[in-house]
């Protein structure tokens, strides 16, 4: 693409779900309600870990820093979308989709780091569980905390790096109803190998390594409930771990289907509709996987709020 082609860019047009209007309503009603559920849900975790002392323990640790950063997670994308289809514009600056892109990498790849570490806190629990205090004291669930953090940070900042070296021409549209990655670089006019490399390597690196971590942690702990004597032991023992089982299989399942069902059906929409799953979906299904069955939950927001759950 020669320079003169070349446009400097101002702003995006996010295309969003839907470009029908009389589907507008609807979605805006629709969003409102799961982002609302999403705040109010992942707020009371963080509320009722926080207020009550039975739960000052590093599952509930972790748990309370997942429901804060899901919170933050819809908060990048949702509120944004809903002003759109409320104010009927599309438009979002060059420097908001820059910011918006960093920190939905941000807290995506929190994610997955938290989910990583809440994994290895039940492993630890299940297969040592006479060192379980031992081990996850206070200062290393802090510290795991605090990396994760620091790796989602400068992953997030190395990719926006990246976007700002990219060059647009003059379709400015991006399918999609936020600023996403991939869709950045596709609509693209200058080369953007060293952008692709970079998101392959850390999808590879951040991705796989924390998938594997998590799968190693579930074969020994899998491995030892079947080596335990007591049917009561065995369902204590998968009971504490099957909230986070199911929090997992649905961030990852529901992530990895949008990556590869959309090289697959060269659609867009359909990448931008199915994204909704792992970005506003898991969110909001977290608190109540997390509660529902968790007699701890219900009796800390009981203690702390009078609540009938």
């Amino acid at each position: 693409m020669e320079p003169e082609n070349l446009t400097r860019v101002s702003e995006f047009v996010l295309l969003g779900l839907s470009e029908e209007p009389d589907l507008q309503p609807l979605l805006f009603g629709l969003f409102l309600s799961m982002y609302l559920i999403t705040v109010l849900g992942n707020l009371l975790i963080v509320l009722a870990v926080s207020s009550d002392s039975h739960l000052h323990t590093p599952m509930y640790f972790f748990l309370s820093n997942l429901s804060f950063v899901d919170i933050c997670f819809t908060s990048t994308t949702v509120p944004k979308m809903l002003v759109n289809i409320q104010t009927q514009s599309k438009v979002i600056t060059y420097g908001g989709c820059i910011t918006q892109m960093y920190f939905f990498l941000l807290f995506v790849m929190l994610d997955n780091f938290l989910l990583t570490v809440m994994a290895y806190d039940r492993f630890v629990a299940i297969c040592h569980p006479l060192h379980y205090m031992v081990i996850m004291y206070p200062w290393l669930c802090g510290l795991l905390v605090l990396v994760s953090w620091i790796m989602s940070a400068l992953n997030a900042l190395l990719q926006s790096l990246m976007a700002l070296r990219l060059s647009f021409c003059a379709d400015l549209q991006i399918p999609h109803f936020f600023c996403e990655l991939n869709q950045m670089v596709q609509l693209a006019c200058s080369d953007t190998f060293v952008n692709n490399l970079v998101i392959y390597f850390v999808a590879v690196l951040l991705g796989g390594g924390p998938v594997a971590g998590i799968l190693y942690s579930y074969s020994k702990i899998i491995s030892s409930i079947r080596s335990m004597s007591s049917a009561q032991g065995k369902y204590k023992a998968f009971s504490t771990c099957a909230s986070h089982l199911s929090v997992v299989s649905l961030f990852y399942l529901t992530s990895l289907g949008v990556y590869l069902s959309s090289p697959a059906t060269h659609n867009a929409h359909s990448g931008a509709t199915a994204s909704v799953l792992y970005s506003v979906v898991t969110p909001m299904l977290n608190p109540f996987i997390y509660s529902l069955r968790n007699k701890d939950i219900k009796g800390a927001l009981q203690r702390s709020f009078g609540m009938r759950v």
